[in-house]
Parts: structure tokens; sequence; C-alpha cells
């Protein structure tokens, strides 16, 4: 089959501005809520957007880990790629498809670190495995094989077969001050509907159409 003979059409319903609720992020939320309610795969993975000191734009999936009126939250390695790129240009772009849902959300803002206070307090909720793994591993980083990773891991892992772990210093969370959100529901007919939401520093957000 030709890759240009592939398509569909979207027929779960469309999006209109009387349903849109005024706060991009109670809409995002109840978006969400759908998803997860509609079982969908991983349905905080979002696509992260960042570009490098040559303007080369990369992209890579990271899992959405809070959300309030203040931004987006997720965490990484601080010498990933991305905390590189973040460190000479934090602006940001995030991207969530809920394809099942015929549904898009794209986040555009500035990242900003976290406090050592907000990434001590989830480090220590997650997994002892991911605690672990967030210290062997090196990010971005290049390695001859994979038997070094999981060496490392397991050596860890009898480091610190008792008592709590500590929090590496190159390990923590951004968050990212929405400067728009755009809610997309795809139509029949390719007649998809579009909505984005920008603030501008205004106490109120405008909501417009966007041609499909």
């Amino acid at each position: 089959m030709k890759l240009t003979d592939i398509r569909r059409d979207y027929t779960l319903g469309g999006l209109r501005r009387k349903d849109l609720k005024s706060n991009p992020v109670d809409q995002f939320n109840l978006w969400l809520e759908q998803a997860i309610e509609a079982q969908l795969t991983d349905p905080t993975a979002m696509t992260v957007a960042t570009v490098d000191e040559r303007g080369q734009p990369y992209q890579r999936i990271v899992l959405l880990k809070s959300l309030d009126d203040r931004g987006f939250v997720f965490y990484t390695n601080l010498g990933s790629r991305k905390a590189i790129h973040l460190q000479e240009n934090n602006r940001i772009s995030l991207h969530f498809p809920w394809h099942l849902l015929e549904r898009q959300v794209h986040v555009t803002g500035i990242a900003q670190k976290l406090t050592a206070a907000e990434n001590f307090k989830y480090f220590t909720s997650r997994p002892k495995e991911s605690q672990l793994a967030a210290i062997a591993s090196k990010q971005s980083s290049r390695i001859s094989a994979r038997g070094i990773l999981e060496g490392k891991f397991l050596e860890l892992k009898k480091k610190f077969s008792e008592g709590e772990i500590p929090m590496p210093s190159f390990w923590g969370g951004y968050r990212v001050k929405i400067e728009s959100i755009e809610f997309w529901q795809g139509g029949a007919n390719r007649l998809h509907d579009r909505f984005i939401y920008t603030a501008e520093d205004k106490p109120e957000w405008d909501i417009e159409r966007l041609a499909p």
C-alpha cells in the first residue's frame, strides 16, 4: 500500500467554543481524565521539543508528572541533551497525541528549573529501582555496551540494599510556564476543530479558533 493511501476519517465528534472551559489547565485536566478513563496507553506521555545552539530541533517522549496553573512538570537528568539545550534556550514545546480519542494538545512555554525541595519530594516518591536508574545512567552520553549500564545498576543496587538512596545532584525537574495551549479535535472530511488559548501576561485567557 502506498503511504499516500493511508488515511482515515475522524468521526468521534467536534469541539465547539461553548464546550471549552475558560482556563486551559481545567480543559487539559478534563481531556486527560477522559484519556485515562478510555485506558489509552501512556496517557501522560508527551513529546518534548527543544533546540540546540544551531537551531536544530530535537524531540523525545517524557512523562508528565504534575500540572497546575503554574505549568506542566517533568523530570530528567540535568546533564541530558534536553537539559543542555534548555540552559541556552529555555523555550520549549510539548505535544500530547491521544490518537484513539482523535485529539491532540500542543503547549508552548518557558522551562524553569524546580527547587531542590520539589525535586527531593518527587525523587523520594519514586520506586527504588527508578531512583537507582537515575543515578546509574548518564543520560545522552555514549556507552560501548548495555552491559556497562546494567553493571552500574547492579552495583548501586547492592550498595544501597539498605537505607535511603541519596538524590543525585545531576537530577531534577522543570516546570513549563504556559504561553499557549492548543486543543485539536479531529473532524469529518479533514474539517478539524482547533482552539488556542493565549494569555500574554493578562489575567484572562484569550480563546481563538484556528483553521484546520
